[in-house]
């Protein structure tokens, strides 16, 4: 499910853990690494978990509502769309996810009012009237609801993160946005018939391919960090090495790694994807450092013929 974006998020996650950690064990960094992913897929988990207890919420909330002294006709015939969505069920029954929530110990019980604040700012939407409104439900409409909650509530909640981050103060930001990614690539990945023994989709799309695009590019950007970090300095002109963050050098080297050392990946593709990093965890003046000192290094690099690309299409890139 990871795209190369996301292994490089956490690939940067856990080589500013171990820098800052002063630890020079690759092996115990690379460990780290792996525990990095396996933390994001419980959190993705966790988020599945979520969306399988709303649903028992909303379906306990109607059997309560018809316990009132003075119900309402829509008390007593609620309307069950949503409490009765085919893939909520799909998950709930779905054997791995059913061990694996049991393994974390997945529990929302307790957090009662963040589930009645999610559902009532599900309820007061019109996506989520359209929903139980339309007279020809079915198996696509229960996929469109929950990519609506995941896309359009649970994203801007900060109260959620904040439980996550109570949970597990390894999980960040990136976390949360990325294990929501993989909640919706789970949805679209869903079928009507599939059955309880489906395996959950992997965390990598590749997992061969993509766990040694990983564990690379965490070697070879600490094996050469004093030789980037030299290159680096050259180029940071009116810049002292200490005045430039920590993060920024850190991309810097991941990039410099990437552009050196895969010769299947375009120049340019690298220098987007890291120019997209320092938006995410640096600021603007960072954004324009890192692409000021990558272009100037990359013309350096390609005139000494240094940078090498194999492939078709890749030799001039």
């Amino acid at each position: 499910m990871l795209s190369r974006r996301h292994l490089r998020i956490k690939t940067l996650q856990a080589l500013y853990a171990f820098f800052q950690s002063g630890n020079d064990s690759i092996a115990a960094g690379e460990k780290s690494l792996h525990k990095h992913i396996n933390r994001l897929y419980d959190l993705y988990i966790f988020q599945l978990d979520l969306i399988i207890e709303l649903k028992f919420f909303v379906s306990q909330r109607q059997e309560d509502a018809k316990k009132k002294f003075f119900p309402t006709e829509e008390d007593l015939h609620p309307n069950t769309r949503f409490a009765d969505n085919l893939l909520i069920k799909q998950l709930d029954d779905n054997e791995e996810l059913l061990r694996r929530r049991e393994k974390l110990n997945a529990n929302w019980r307790d957090e009662v009012n963040l589930l009645l604040k999610i559902y009532n700012d599900l309820r007061s939407s019109d996506v989520y009237r359209e929903y139980l409104d339309d007279p020809s439900p079915g198996y696509k409409s229960d996929k469109e609801i929950l990519s609506y909650l995941v896309i359009e509530i649970l994203s801007d909640y900060d109260l959620l993160r904040a439980i996550y981050e109570d949970r597990d103060i390894h999980w960040s930001d990136a976390d949360f946005d990325i294990s929501l990614l993989m909640v919706l690539k789970t949805i679209n990945y869903y079928k009507k018939h599939m059955d309880k023994e489906e395996p959950l989709p992997d965390v990598f799309k590749d997992r061969e391919e993509d766990r040694e695009y990983m564990v690379e590019l965490f070697r070879k950007t600490i094996l050469r960090s004093e030789e980037f970090e030299k290159l680096v300095e050259e180029k940071a002109t009116n810049w002292e090495l200490e005045r430039i963050a920590i993060m920024d050098m850190l991309i810097l080297k991941m990039a410099l790694a990437e552009i050196l050392e895969f010769t299947n990946i375009p120049v340019k593709v690298s220098i987007n994807e890291y120019i997209e990093l320092s938006k995410i965890f640096s600021s603007q003046k960072s954004k324009v450092f890192i692409n000021g000192i990558l272009d100037k290094l990359i013309q350096e690099l390609k005139s000494e013929n240094k940078i090498v690309k194999t492939g078709r299409g890749l030799v001039n890139s």
